[in-house]
């Protein structure tokens, strides 16, 4: 019986070959999208999973007068985490983390620069499950002078040599040597901690352990099982109030998360620099949402096509019922056939999925693979949600043709699938509404991320090439900069100790204003050199640059408008241009030397923070950046190169434009575009897909009807319009429906943007002429077909 099922289910499918190829291509295309979807979503819950559980990490809302709002960060200070060991039962164990980054190894005469080393405290492989391929990693992060560093690390500097017991130098602000009692397994690349090698945290930074002031580390705490956190959140008041000196506490909050949160919980969270690959949860579960609403498209086409087809299928109902056959085998039968269909789909879907993933990977700078072998459960969850999705496609047109009466089909007396029309009629408004949404989404964020991309951020970005300094390089930058500036191909240099684009640091600061109390504060600073305004063209409304000589008053300060409002809040009718020469700065204060337009220094997301520069280069930079000439960027770069090698021979040269940098700020939202674009052209394909295989039916079963028509003059034009005219309004209703939904959806998305474009309705009537000439293009084949058909050919059985 089953094998007969099988025969005649894949002979309909034969037979109906533009139903079967539209059903099993749209189904394809949603299940690959699903199923990409799914690796994606899966990728990012499986970061820091090889770790244990009850792990936390401890981060502060800074509050401190002088900042916008309060600010969350990742940071912590050097003696919170043992105090707080000592204090509170509910913690078993800590390990603090200071990293360097671009950190310089020397082995004999071969020198490398690897991204990121930790400091760490002994306890660090009691919370972490870093693989150890051999060697003591207890005795690295235990003994001074002692480092474990991975294979790719080894590999570098070692080649096929043991490194296990051999001695490596690294020259920076110490000349430091290291004794490798270690090799680890490279970090896998779902850890949001990457590292390239390991050693003693309290070795190496034992003057700043009882520095309270500073925030330079993150901290993380294994907890005891089954501990509350918000129980031991509120607990920790009393703590900083307890370690802090006069109200400082007051100016600080302490909370956790927990390690599996990090990774997508913490877009909220600024100086989270040991976040890897950060990426918001709310982007993944939209993804995953549109991926479902593709696939339920895909799902209504075949309910549609059933449907629509069902006068195919009723006398074979008849005759089946007539010699024995009853509802539920038939339904069985008709299941099956979609299920048959559902895993031809699934086939092709994973053919899709391999096609996809290298492009997916390079937009999202993940390594997602199709496991169908390294996850034993990966194909019976895939076979099994197939199987649900032939089932929920199927069971209504199962039920439905599996009703029919044998004596009213055999006799020609029902009239199957007319009273379904609009049924179909509502599930093609559906899946256009959902396309149309996607549409007008698509086209929102596109526009509002090339709106942050083109808005003038009140600074020059063109042409700015960035250059990294540490501190042995940063020695020589003075004689950097001269040489560059004696060649025409270079317009500027300039250098700061933090890069635009990027979070730049809070210190605290101290006003005064003539002869009112002094005023402690704190904004966001930038040590930068003389010449940083010029460079950058960042314009003052007040006052003056900075002094070529040394100030007699100290250290200068400029300040931006929205500092000069906040320092002069307290100061009614006081001007911007009252500040110049008043009192401030840290230390020993300084002077206001002059005032600064507002400028963007930070991504569009943002409102222009409160904030200062001060021109103290004894502090060192550890950014120059250089204006060269239009139209020689290739020559100004080897130029820059060949200068470099030359002061810094030991030191590899690495560059960036400043335009790329801010690309990398906006890349989040850039592959969330493209992403939610992509999901989009497959629903309107889908959706096409359908209105493809609906309008072909339509054709088929008015055939006489347009013979008729055509005898009794009617013109190519006239039948087109006839065929797609109610097609049409279908796609109109839907735009019509579409369109509050995205305006409510749009301007939810755009409040998370400080500066954003404005909703117009021009881009709703530009996706609505869109919509309809698609459709209209869909529908045309069909019905230009028919229109052009002999009528002889329809009319001769009459």
């Amino acid at each position: 019986m089953y094998k007969n099922y099988f025969k005649v289910a894949w002979r309909n499918l034969w037979k109906n070959k533009v139903s079967s190829v539209i059903n099993i291509v749209g189904l394809a295309v949603g299940m690959a999208a699903c199923i990409v979807i799914l690796l994606f979503v899966s990728y990012e819950k499986s970061f820091d999973s090889f770790h244990g559980e009850n792990i936390v990490r401890l981060n502060e809302v800074q509050k401190w007068p002088g900042l916008a709002a309060p600010q969350k960060v990742a940071l912590s200070m050097f003696p919170m985490a043992p105090a707080i060991k000592a204090e509170f039962p509910e913690v078993k164990d800590y390990t603090r983390i200071k990293w360097d980054d671009k950190y310089q190894f020397t082995y004999n005469e071969k020198r490398i620069f690897v991204p990121e080393v930790f400091a760490v405290d002994p306890s660090f492989f009691n919370i972490f499950n870093f693989k150890v391929i051999k060697g003591d990693a207890l005795a690295a992060i235990t003994k001074p002078n002692s480092i474990a560093i991975t294979e790719e690390t080894a590999q570098k500097l070692f080649g096929k040599e043991d490194p296990i017991g051999k001695i490596i130098n690294h020259y920076g602000g110490d000349t430091l040597k290291f004794t490798v009692t270690a090799v680890m397994a490279n970090v896998p690349k779902n850890s949001q901690l990457q590292f390239d090698a390991l050693y003693s945290l309290p070795g190496i930074h034992q003057k700043w352990m009882d520095n309270w002031g500073g925030n330079w580390l993150n901290t993380y705490f294994k907890m005891s099982p089954g501990a509350d956190l918000k129980s031991f959140e509120a607990k920790m008041p009393g703590f900083l109030k307890k370690h802090l000196n006069g109200d400082g506490w007051k100016y600080y909050e302490l909370f956790y998360l927990p390690l599996k949160d990090i990774h997508a919980g913490s877009t909220d969270i600024g100086l989270d620099y040991l976040n890897f690959q950060k990426f918001d949860q709310k982007s993944t579960n939209l993804f995953a949402i549109i991926a479902i609403i593709v696939l339920v498209i895909a799902c209504v086409n075949f309910m549609n096509l059933s449907t629509a087809r069902s006068a195919d299928r009723a006398k074979e109902v008849g005759i089946r019922k007539s010699i024995g056959a009853n509802r539920p085998q038939l339904a069985l039968q008709f299941l099956g056939e979609t299920i048959l269909l559902s895993l031809l789909a699934l086939v092709f879907a994973i053919i899709l999925v391999e096609l996809a993933l290298p492009y997916v990977n390079n937009l999202s700078l993940r390594g997602i693979s199709l496991p169908v072998f390294s996850q034993p459960l990966f194909l019976p969850l895939i076979l099994v949600g197939t199987i649900l999705v032939g089932f929920i496609s199927g069971i209504y047109p199962a039920l439905f043709l599996s009703s029919f009466k044998p004596v009213k089909v055999l006799k020609g007396s029902v009239e199957t699938g007319k009273n379904k029309g609009a049924l179909r009629n509502v599930l093609v408004v559906g899946q256009f509404t959902s396309a149309v949404f996607l549409m007008i989404a698509t086209v929102f964020v596109v526009k509002q991320l090339k709106f942050m991309q083109a808005k003038d951020p009140g600074f020059t970005r063109e042409q700015m090439v960035t250059i990294p300094l540490d501190r042995i390089s940063g020695k020589g930058y003075q004689l950097f900069k001269q040489q560059l500036l004696n060649n025409t191909l270079v317009a500027g240099v300039t250098a700061s100790q933090d890069q635009l684009g990027s979070h730049l640091d809070q210190n605290g600061v101290t006003f005064q204003y003539k002869d009112s109390p002094k005023k402690d504060l704190a904004a966001t600073q930038l040590i930068v050199d003389n010449d940083y305004l010029n460079v950058y063209n960042i314009k003052l409304s007040q006052g003056k640059n900075f002094s070529t000589e040394k100030s007699q008053n100290g250290r200068e300060y400029i300040v931006n408008e929205a500092m000069a409002d906040e320092l002069l809040k307290d100061h009614p009718g006081a001007t911007r241009a009252s500040l110049i020469g008043q009192r401030f700065g840290f230390d020993s204060l300084g002077v206001i030397t002059g005032v600064s337009k507002n400028f963007n220094f930070n991504s569009m997301h943002y409102k222009v923070e409160n904030l200062f520069l001060v021109n103290q280069s004894e502090w060192g930079f550890r950014k120059v950046s250089v204006k060269i000439n239009a139209g020689k960027s290739k020559e100004a770069i080897e130029f820059i190169k060949a200068t470099w090698k030359q002061i810094n021979p030991d030191h590899p040269f690495e560059y960036q434009f400043l335009d790329d940098h801010f690309a990398e700020v906006y890349r989040a939202d850039n592959q969330v575009s493209k992403i939610v674009g992509i999901l989009a052209g497959l629903a309107i394909l889908i959706s096409c897909l359908g209105l493809f295989g609906l309008a072909s039916f339509s054709a088929e079963k008015r055939v006489k009807e347009i013979g008729v028509r055509k005898v009794l003059g009617a013109s190519v034009k006239n039948i087109v319009m006839l065929l797609s005219g109610h097609f049409i309004k279908l796609v109109m209703i839907s735009n019509l429906i579409a369109w509050p939904l995205a305006w409510y959806a749009m301007n939810l998305w755009l409040k998370d943007f400080a500066y954003h474009i404005s909703i117009t309705w021009g881009t709703f009537l530009f996706v609505a002429l869109l919509s309809v000439i698609i459709a209209l293009l869909t529908i045309s084949f069909q019905s230009v077909k028919a229109a052009i058909a002999n009528p002889v050919k329809s009319l001769r059985s009459e």
